[in-house]
């Protein structure tokens, strides 16, 4: 089995590229040929109104869990069309093997809208550490990728975060009202003051990478689902950023984190909108 470091690291020393090119060919065969082409027929609601899957979705999902394993035997896929049919899958988060957690198109609301806002979200993990990770907004031309300790890029160039400047007002996006509990409202209601302007985010791979380029100061998201969140946060914290739980720690992908969790450009930005989460809880 590979489950050493060292073993994970040689891998992508190798195979890096590989798994770019899989992530972009699963959008070049099952995305984009259907993106401002869908048939009624091949979009369907999972939970809710506001919950939707398509054929796009069923079928990138697919291709990536055919040929990630193919690049690194032994390993283990947890995408988020196949736990909504078999939740038991999501357990492999939490095993010894490396795993492959893939969101097919993040944002898929936006993607039937016919809308670019959307990506495809690859992430490999080893003991609940994302080691690597590619976003891939296809309809915007862009790719980041981050490999642990190595640090951050967008097509090919390095990608830094910054600090937010002195005096302007911190720009968050923020889980949306309408899906969080009571006390997640109160909390993100700590962020309804002066010196922050809030908004309701979009896609959260696209969140994060916004993150990563600095163009936004920080997220306060209330879901723990780690297809939408594994490979944001390390292309957040290899560019220079910080994510902590409304608890004070790094979140875990692996799961029982405090929420909200933010993810922002640096470490004293991510400690002030903690800060301002916890106060009205």
């Amino acid at each position: 089995m590979i489950d050493t470091d060292a073993t994970i690291d040689e891998f992508l020393a190798r195979h890096a590229h590989d798994v770019e090119e899989a992530v972009r060919e699963a959008a070049a065969r099952e995305i984009m040929p259907r993106w401002r082409r869908l048939a009624e027929h091949e979009v369907d609601r999972k939970s809710g109104p506001h919950d939707l899957v398509t054929d796009a979705d069923r079928g990138a999902e697919l291709y990536l869990t055919r040929q990630l394993p193919l690049l690194l035997p032994g390993s283990a896929v947890v995408g988020e069309e196949a736990v909504h049919a078999d939740p038991a899958s999501y357990e492999a988060i939490r095993g010894r093997a490396p795993v492959w957690i893939v969101d097919p198109v993040d944002g898929t609301r936006q993607f039937v809208r016919g809308e670019p806002g959307f990506c495809t979200l690859v992430a490999l993990a080893l003991d609940g550490v994302v080691r690597a990770s590619w976003t891939y907004a296809p309809a915007r031309g862009l790719l980041a990728a981050a490999v642990r300790g190595q640090g951050a890029r967008l097509d090919g160039e390095p990608l830094r975060s910054g600090s937010p400047e002195a005096g302007r007002d911190l720009r968050v996006a923020t889980s949306h009202p309408d899906f969080t509990t009571d006390e997640q409202k109160r909390a993100l209601l700590g962020l309804r003051t002066d010196g922050v302007a809030p908004r309701p985010c979009g896609s959260a791979g696209l969140e994060y990478l916004a993150v990563a380029r600095g163009e936004l100061d920080a997220t306060a998201f209330n879901w723990e689902l780690a297809w939408d969140h594994a490979a944001g946060l390390l292309l957040v914290e290899e560019a220079g950023g910080a994510h902590l739980t409304r608890a004070g720690r790094p979140y875990d992908i692996r799961g029982g984190n405090t929420l909200p969790f933010t993810a922002a450009r640096d470490e004293a930005t991510a400690r002030r909108v903690v800060e301002l989460l916890s106060r009205a809880v």
